[in-house]
């Protein structure tokens, strides 16, 4: 029962979007990533996916999209990213889509016995080049997401944390946050995250172990649109 994260995957089934015009790269980036989940992921398995997951503006027009990811191996838990604008209510996406994906807003999934999957959104932390006063109300807001996330997941009895941000955690400087301080506070082992795309914009965000937690960019171009192991069975 291995543990993956991918993040980004932009699809668009519904109304097309070219994405190579961010690069070569991405040209039917979707059947890259089915070929190489289906290669590398196993129905055994779990897949987080860290936001950005559909161009869609609607639920309706996501589900060609999430019927895709829910059509590969393994089960898959998501956040929201700043594009996932046909997130509208979690309740209604989790019973949508019942066991076949599992959609965290303002809650935990569990991994194991002992194990949970927290996480929000995130934001644009202070101090970043680009953050401006109007991201404070936001970035204020995320940090008390995943603090809920969190206190539920540690109050369910859970010993060990995964965390799963769309954005990067720390500012372009790699300086403590908010989501850093909460991440600290609780026994996290691995942070995951994405929205950084591009060789310009990939180191931007910390990358390592730092205190207790070991911390993953997963944007799927950053990882050649391959699901990327986190934790190995046991």
């Amino acid at each position: 029962m291995a543990l993956y994260a991918i993040s980004d995957l932009h699809l668009s089934f519904d109304q097309p979007k070219a994405m190579d015009v961010f690069g070569a790269e991405w040209r039917d980036h979707h059947l890259r990533i089915a070929e190489n989940w289906r290669e590398t992921v196993s129905d055994a398995d779990t897949v987080l996916l860290a936001g950005d997951t559909s161009w869609a503006m609607r639920q309706r027009g996501a589900d060609a999209d999430l019927r895709f990811i829910a059509d590969l191996p393994g089960k898959k838990i998501l956040v929201q990213g700043n594009h996932d604008y046909w997130w509208d209510s979690t309740a209604r996406l989790n019973a949508t889509y019942n066991d076949a994906l599992t959609f965290i807003k303002n809650s935990f999934a569990a991994y194991d016995d002992k194990t949970a999957i927290c996480g929000s959104r995130g934001w644009i932390c202070p101090n970043d080049k680009l953050f401006t006063p109007h991201d404070e109300k936001i970035y204020k807001r995320e940090v008390a997401r995943l603090a809920r996330s969190l206190e539920m997941a540690s109050s369910a009895g859970f010993g060990e944390i995964i965390v799963m941000l769309h954005y990067p955690p720390t500012n372009d400087k790699k300086e403590p946050s908010g989501f850093t301080e909460l991440i600290d506070q609780y026994p996290v082992k691995c942070v995951v995250y994405g929205h950084l795309h591009g060789s310009a914009c990939f180191y931007a965000g910390f990358m390592g172990l730092r205190k207790n937690a070991r911390y993953f960019l997963t944007s799927c171009d950053f990882l050649k649109f391959c699901p990327m192991k986190i934790r190995a069975i046991g």
